[in-house]
């Protein structure tokens, strides 16, 4: 499977999940106020409706925000810096729900992930950032080396002998043209680990759909930018990368764009 089968996946489809996410609590809410009031129910019921209800009051006023910011953001190609703790919020609140309203509309999950990924890097690439190389790390997953190449390099990246016979050679390339850090991941617990070790202050991330989504909720507050993997030979074999996509994400980051134009 190829990641351009979700190429013209739009970022709607995930908002309009999120706030179909925030209609049904909604929905949720006006029913516990409902059982809540039934005079039926005795005092400890009551109690304990009103108290999930007001938690759930507070999770929606906070994420109708956020999925607010996101829709404004999205419209007026702007940050929108008031809101980014509301956006963090109904991302994190909504999307396990977003998912399962998915699965109950028969909607592939990774489309629905790269719907997040496209709404991820338009929020990302909404806010003026201008990093230095130094700050910037570019994570890939290991399955990007040929499956026969004798010559491991998830511990140390520098034993590829540059062969050109996969995209690791082309990806080092872009390491050396920029002076950005690089590791290579077999998995999330290394790719924290680099984020640790190096303490980027922004990310290109390279992965499928399910690590991709998992490593932008994991790294936030880092903005994350995520270029999907090609998988014609199935997932975590012999997967490919466009290039030129990497090498756009890692000039949006870079500070001095007026150099790298030139």
């Amino acid at each position: 499977m190829k990641a351009a089968t979700f190429e013209h996946v739009r970022k709607r489809l995930f908002v309009g999940l999120l706030s179909a996410g925030l209609i049904g609590t909604v929905l949720l809410l006006a029913a516990i106020w409902y059982f809540a009031a039934n005079p039926s129910r005795s005092m400890l019921h009551q109690i304990l409706l009103l108290a999930l209800g007001t938690m759930l009051v507070g999770g929606i006023v906070v994420a109708g925000f956020g999925i607010g910011g996101i829709i404004l953001t999205i419209l007026y190609a702007r940050d929108i810096s008031a809101l980014k703790g509301p956006i963090r919020v109904a991302v994190n609140l909504f999307f396990p729900l977003a998912l399962a309203l998915g699965r109950f509309f028969h909607i592939d999950k990774d489309r629905i992930k790269h719907s997040f990924i496209e709404v991820n890097n338009f929020l990302v690439k909404s806010k003026a950032l201008r990093l230095s190389p130094g700050q910037i790390l570019l994570l890939a997953p290991h399955c990007l080396q040929r499956s026969d190449c004798p010559y491991k390099i998830t511990v140390e990246i520098d034993n590829c002998h540059r062969c050109g016979g996969c995209t690791v050679n082309d990806l080092l390339e872009l390491r050396d043209k920029y002076g950005i850090n690089m590791g290579m991941a077999t998995g999330g617990t290394l790719a924290r680990k680099f984020v640790r070790d190096y303490r980027p202050r922004g990310i290109v991330a390279i992965a499928c759909e399910r690590d991709l989504t998992s490593g932008i909720q994991d790294s936030n507050p880092i903005p994350v930018l995520g270029v999907t993997n090609e998988r014609p030979n199935g997932p975590c074999f012999n997967t490919r990368v466009e290039v030129p996509q990497v090498e756009e994400a890692i000039c949006f980051l870079i500070k001095d764009k007026e150099r790298l134009a030139g």
